[in-house]
């Protein structure tokens, strides 16, 4: 069989994904199928399941990848065109031994790529790269695969709605941002109680009227002029591909990952006492405490939804959260990230609570913080300088985490330093109680940056 040599920036560390027709082209796309089947065969599977996105270049992609994953003998379940979460779904309901869904997510339209599972677990790291070794290498299964058209939507639709249980009756605007998330919500939708009024639910994969990058302010406009406009009790956006949310409150505030996880927390803490909670290193210091106020075990951990994954089902924790806006329930649900999934569960929270999401959120301790502060650092520099910081702060004695970077304690509050696994940037946050701690802690990254002679910008 054809050995195949990607574009290295294509194999990225939680997926592969590139430019269509610069980096990433139907060859590719073959190859990919050819290398994961062999994959999968050798690990004693014998079929996957397929989905794509609303991407004006995913259909041709998809019969790439069905083309090579058939030569290995492997069999193709193709569920269609639906977001992210339902070909992760497909994977258990169907018990493939694996699945690839094509998606470019929230990247512009002439970004496109594929996420993929294997045995039940996400694919990502070392196992990408050795993917694009044997692509390169061989030698390959051989074999003639079935192709089986499995429509799924209609059965995910019914498993999201299956632990809904309602409440009050909820006026909801909804933004699929002309993500793919615009069919399936219709059905849900159409079976909930209450008001709802959906934005930009027409598939389109030029995405006209806005990006959809729901942890963006700027994206979240909309939403947040409708929710204001109808009066409505929330507001909720989903990326390109569903599996990121977005959730603004009746006055049109946006609750970022943290302060989301904080109010999804305190059910969870209700039925299971003393359960692991996971965030990002990214995330506030309000999270990791209103967890253990509520009897939870606040675990701080790697950014990234593929290591957030194996972290939970390392320490069974029914829920966990980054601040981009991947949220996982493993409490009556799978542990993956599904954003529609994870707005019904807020809606029974919404919905049983005689308080407003308004009020929930005024009842979170108020900290001043950065946005994300992303600046280029090339990638074979970023390591190492975070690397550098690391070892000046244990030789002052400083209290920090080196989880993921450094995410540094002060009587202030906290400073983060990390290095991008998917970019050739460095990323920064601070977080303190008051505008003077947060200009000590900028300033006090600065100055490690400049220590360990990285060329920063001004924060």
């Amino acid at each position: 069989m054809t050995k195949h040599e990607f574009n290295p920036t294509i194999l990225r560390e939680y997926d592969i994904r590139g430019v269509i027709d610069e980096t990433l082209f139907e060859a590719d796309a073959e190859a990919i199928g050819r290398s994961f089947g062999t994959l999968l065969k050798q690990g004693g599977f014998h079929n996957v399941a397929i989905g794509y996105d609303g991407r004006k270049t995913s259909p041709k992609l998809k019969a790439a990848l069905t083309k090579g994953l058939t030569s290995t003998g492997v069999d193709v379940f193709d569920i269609g065109m639906g977001p992210t979460p339902m070909l992760y779904y497909a994977t258990y309901a169907l018990k493939a031994g694996g699945g690839i869904m094509i998606t470019g997510s929230h990247n512009p339209p002439s970004h496109n790529g594929f996420k993929m599972m294997l045995g039940g677990k996400s694919f990502y790291g070392t196992q990408i790269q050795e993917l694009g070794k044997l692509s390169t290498s061989g030698p390959f299964e051989e074999g003639t695969g079935r192709v089986i058209d499995h429509p799924i939507m209609e059965e995910y639709v019914s498993r999201v709605l299956q632990d809904f249980v309602g409440g009050r009756d909820l006026n909801v605007v909804w933004d699929c941002g002309n993500g793919v998330t615009g069919e399936v919500l219709r059905k849900l939708v159409a079976k909930l109680p209450g008001s709802h009024m959906l934005l930009f639910d027409e598939i389109d994969g030029s995405f006209p009227n806005h990006h959809p990058a729901p942890t963006v302010a700027e994206n979240l406009e909309d939403l947040i002029h409708t929710v204001k406009g109808v009066n409505a009790d929330l507001g909720i956006a989903f990326d390109g591909d569903g599996d990121r949310i977005g959730v603004v409150d009746g006055q049109g505030r946006i609750l970022w990952g943290d302060q989301l996880l904080a109010i999804l927390s305190k059910e969870i803490l209700a039925n299971r006492p003393g359960a692991p909670i996971i965030a990002d290193v990214k995330a506030s210091q309000i999270l990791f405490d209103a967890v253990r106020n509520l009897g939870g075990d606040p675990i701080m951990w790697r950014t990234g939804h593929s290591l957030i994954k194996s972290k939970m089902q390392e320490v069974n924790a029914p829920l966990a959260g980054e601040m981009s806006g991947h949220i996982f329930y493993n409490d009556h649900y799978y542990g993956y990230d599904d954003a529609l999934y994870v707005a019904l569960r807020l809606l029974n929270i919404v919905g049983a609570n005689e308080q407003s999401l308004d009020q929930m959120r005024d009842e979170l301790p108020e900290m001043i913080n950065t946005p994300e502060l992303r600046f280029a650092c090339p990638d074979e520099e970023k390591f190492g300088a975070v690397t550098r910081i690391q070892d000046a702060l244990a030789a002052a004695g400083a209290d920090y985490s080196d989880i993921d970077g450094v995410r540094v304690n002060t009587e202030d509050g906290w400073w983060l330093l990390r290095a991008s696994n998917t970019q050739a940037v460095l990323v920064a946050r601070c977080e303190a109680r008051n505008n003077a701690g947060l200009s000590r802690l900028k300033s006090q990254l600065q100055q490690a940056l400049l220590n360990a002679n990285v060329n920063a910008p001004t924060f």
